[in-house]
C-alpha cells in the first residue's frame, strides 16, 4: 500500500484529491509552480474540512490531523519519494508529456506515475516516460470529495499491478472505480458527456429548446441528476471545449466536433459558473 502520495497541481482538482488523499490517511505532499497557487488550494482545502466539520460529517480532531498530514513545495523534486505521483495540471498533451518526462528522471524505482487526465490517451503521456508500464490514468470527478467516481485508465503497456494500485488509491480514498481496458480519447466518460453536450449546444445555438428546456429533458426524461448545459457550466465551457476537440482530433468523428457557439462563449469569457455566466447566469 503507497503510504506518500505527491500531487502536482493545486487546483480544483488537484487540491481536491490531496484533500481525500490525507483525509484517508495519507502524507501528501502538494506541488505547483507559485505559492499563491499553493496557498489558493490549501485555503480550498480548508474550506472543505470546514464544511464537513459544519455538518458534522468529519470531527475537528480529524480535519486538523488530515490537513496536518498535507505539505506543499514548489520544488518538483520533493515529490521523488512518493510512492504515487498524480498529475492534475493544464489539460494539453506537451504540457503533460514534459511533466511526465520529468517525473521519469526524479520519482523513485516502482513508484506509479497516474494522471487525472479526462480525454487525453494515456499511451501518449507514457511515451515521455522510460517506465511507460508504470503510468496510468486515475480521472477524478469534481468536485473531489463529494464525486463517487474515479476512471482508471489503462494505456498500451501499463502493468497489472500498477492498475491494482492505482485502484488501491482510488478505492482507499472512498471510490467506486470503472476500469477503461483501452484508451482511446475521452476514455468512457468525457466521450459520453462530450457527445451529449456537443448535441446539446447544438440544438441551443439552432434555435430549437431553450437551454432549461434541453436540461429538462434529459432531467426528467433520461433521469439524469444535471442536464448536460448545466453539467457544462459546472464543469467549465472552457474545459469542454477543450476536451471535446481533443477527442475531435484524435478521431475525426463529427459528433465531437464542438458547435461554434462553445467558441464563441469562450472568447467572450462565458465559461459558466467559475465566471458567472455560460449557458446560464449565476448570481453569488
Amino acid at each position: 500500500m503507497a503510504k506518500q502520495i505527491a500531487v502536482i497541481g493545486a487546483g480544483l482538482m488537484g487540491s481536491g484529491i490531496a484533500q481525500v488523499a490525507a483525509q484517508a490517511g495519507y502524507e501528501v505532499v502538494l506541488r505547483d509552480v507559485t505559492d499563491a497557487a499553493l496557498t489558493r488550494g490549501l485555503d480550498g482545502i480548508k474550506s472543505s474540512y470546514q464544511r464537513f466539520t459544519a455538518k458534522g460529517k468529519l470531527s475537528e480532531e480529524d480535519a486538523g490531523a488530515a490537513l496536518a498530514r498535507i505539505s506543499t513545495t514548489t520544488d518538483l523534486d520533493a515529490v521523488g519519494s512518493a510512492d504515487l505521483v498524480v498529475e492534475a495540471v493544464f489539460e494539453q498533451l506537451e504540457v503533460k508529456q514534459e511533466l511526465f518526462a520529468a517525473l521519469d528522471r526524479i520519482a523513485r524505482p516502482g513508484a506509479v506515475l497516474a494522471s487525472n487526465t479526462s480525454a487525453i490517451p494515456i499511451t501518449r503521456i507514457a511515451a515521455a516516460t522510460e517506465r511507460p508500464e508504470s503510468v496510468v490514468g486515475t480521472h477524478f470527478f469534481s468536485p473531489v470529495p463529494m464525486m463517487q467516481l474515479c476512471e482508471l485508465v489503462r494505456g498500451y503497456k501499463t502493468s497489472d499491478e500498477t492498475l491494482a494500485a492505482a485502484r488501491e488509491f482510488a478505492e482507499g480514498v472512498g471510490k467506486t472505480c470503472v476500469v477503461v481496458n483501452r484508451d482511446v480519447a475521452g476514455f468512457v466518460t468525457t466521450r459520453l458527456i462530450s457527445a451529449l453536450v456537443v448535441e446539446a449546444a447544438r440544438l441551443y445555438e439552432s434555435g430549437v429548446a431553450t437551454a432549461e428546456d434541453i436540461d429538462a429533458a434529459c432531467r426528467l426524461g433520461f433521469g439524469h441528476a444535471m442536464g448536460p448545459l448545466q453539467t457544462a457550466d459546472l464543469t467549465g465551457v472552457d474545459i469542454l471545449l477543450h476536451a471535446t476537440r481533443n477527442i475531435y482530433t484524435e478521431t475525426q468523428d463529427e459528433k465531437f466536433a464542438p458547435p461554434e457557439i462553445m467558441a464563441r462563449m469562450v472568447t467572450a469569457g462565458d465559461l459558466g459558473r467559475k465566471s458567472g455566466r455560460g449557458f446560464y447566469g449565476y448570481q453569488d
